[in-house]
């Protein structure tokens, strides 16, 4: 039987979409035990930073210079916001104020 076109005989592997969410995950930071990790996080401008609270306590995420406010974050909920500009871009935790941390975006 001649083979079909396309058809290599082979199992379908992942394709190259599945690398997005490993892409995706360079730009996470994660609340946990009242800290933001990584503290610094590198991106370029363009890029969107997704935070997840995985501590037992509400957060927000609050830039310092106003250019962005999550609401309060319970135990597993996200906020993301995208980054256009480069600059450097400090935060804190409008409920904890002793938790900070800061992206930086380049071009």
């Amino acid at each position: 039987m001649p083979a079909m076109p396309g058809m290599s005989g082979a199992p379908a592997g992942p394709t190259s979409a599945t690398d997005a969410p490993v892409a995706a995950a360079g730009d996470a930071v994660t609340i946990d035990n009242f800290a933001f990790a990584p503290a610094t996080l590198t991106v370029r401008a363009g890029g969107t930073v997704t935070w997840t609270n995985r501590d037992e306590e509400p957060h927000t995420v609050a830039a310092t210079d106003g250019s962005f406010h999550s609401p309060g974050m319970g135990t597993g909920a996200t906020y993301s916001h995208t980054f256009a500009t480069a600059g450097k871009f400090d935060y804190v935790c409008s409920i904890h104020p002793s938790m900070h941390g800061t992206v930086v975006v380049t071009p």
